[in-house]
């Protein structure tokens, strides 16, 4: 069989139906979505995202893929290796452009290598590494893989990082009543309060999704995700173009928490719906209330999962809040491949420490488990 890959730089120029035939559905590696991140300027060269899809091709069948960006800076990653780039350049060292497969803005665990054979997904992440070495990059970064991406780089001699995310898991819970009752009394109060403080203020919620998500709905999200942004000093990294290629192309994955308040919407959530699993993902307000925001982005998030039978809502990245909110200490994990043998050894001397320190933070965190005595809560890398 020849088998032979190519790098395109416009996911358009690939059939949707032979992309997404390897992306077992999951919506944040769907060729809508990614492209959508490339046609609406998002992730283009300009934003510092040079897209350089990388495929894998099998008597002119497509049997893999990657997606691939040279990126100008770590902006949008949230694995932050901006002490590596520095020690670049106190060294004289160029760190940019570096090769990084991930999906832009967005840091979900979830398949990186797109193929359906443990042997291609070695191969795709070999071939990344001849691609890296072949234009004199600095280095390859694989972001948030799965596992079994995980044991395909380790196998094709990736350094690993860890790191933690906090995911509330549903144990068969009939309610949301049910799932307060098994928390500890303090963190159980502290959720009550939240939700107490926006109804005494009126507030009330919807679930919006299929037809019930409108342009109204979405307008006013975007206007929430984007004053989140300004309120923090940066301009946001999606546009509202890109939010409504996703209704468009994408629209039984997303969900919207809104909040109203004497019928008027004053905050909105946008959650992605895979499978068992609810992602939450950008929230905004317009008017302050006391514990709003805790209430649209992850109480009324985990009242879904319970009303729909789902088994994990993600909260996103970092955030030791949640703990409090029900939501316990994941493992989450990321790739390396360093050119300089010099760096490399340096980075896996430093990648043992940290791990050792990430593992000993994951106890402290699991010490102060916010579900009643007795409860057992595995650590597991997401999948």
């Amino acid at each position: 069989m020849s088998e032979h890959y190519s790098l395109v730089r416009h996911l358009a120029d690939i059939n949707p139906g032979s992309w997404d035939a390897l992306t077992d559905g999951h919506p944040f590696v769907q060729h809508a979505f990614l492209a959508g991140l490339e046609s609406t300027g998002c992730a283009v060269p300009g934003t510092g995202w040079a897209p350089h899809f990388l495929l894998m091709w099998r008597n002119d069948a497509l049997v893999g893929a990657m997606p691939l960006y040279a990126k100008a800076h770590s902006r949008g990653e949230y694995v932050f290796d901006h002490g590596w780039a520095q020690a670049y350049r106190q060294h004289g060292l160029p760190y940019y452009p570096k090769l990084l497969c991930a999906v832009p803005f967005t840091p979900v665990p979830g398949p990186r290598l797109l193929a359906r054979t443990h042997a291609d997904r070695v191969a795709l992440a070999r071939k990344a590494i001849s691609i890296t070495r072949d234009n004199e990059l600095s280095s390859l970064h694989v972001l948030y893989p799965d596992t079994d991406d995980s044991t395909a780089l380790q196998e094709a001699g990736y350094m690993f990082r860890e790191n933690i995310q906090f995911h509330w898991h549903n144990e068969g819970y009939r309610d949301l009543d049910d799932f307060l009752a098994q928390l500890s009394q303090p963190k159980r109060k502290k959720l009550k309060q939240d939700g107490k403080k926006a109804r005494e203020a009126g507030v009330v919620f919807r679930w919006l999704d299929g037809d019930s998500l409108d342009d109204a709905a979405l307008d006013f999200f975007y206007e929430c995700y984007e004053r989140t942004y300004y309120e923090h000093g940066n301009p946001p990294y999606l546009n509202r173009a890109f939010f409504g290629l996703l209704r468009e192309h994408l629209p039984q994955h997303l969900l919207i928490v809104q909040a109203e308040l004497q019928g008027q919407p004053i905050a909105a959530a946008l959650n992605v719906r895979h499978g068992d699993t609810l992602y939450g993902r950008y929230w905004g307000c317009t008017q302050f209330i006391p514990g709003l925001h805790f209430e649209t982005c992850y109480t009324q998030a985990i009242a879904y999962c319970i009303a729909h039978g789902l088994q994990r809502f993600e909260g996103g990245a970092q955030g030791e809040h949640k703990l409090s909110r029900g939501m316990m200490p994941v493992r989450t994990r990321s790739a390396h491949w360093v050119a300089d043998q010099r760096y490399a050894q340096a980075i896996a001397d430093f990648l043992e420490r940290e791990t050792a320190a990430v593992g000993d933070y994951l106890d402290v965190l699991r010490e102060h488990s916010p579900y009643k005595a007795g409860r057992a809560d595995a650590d597991s890398t997401p999948r």
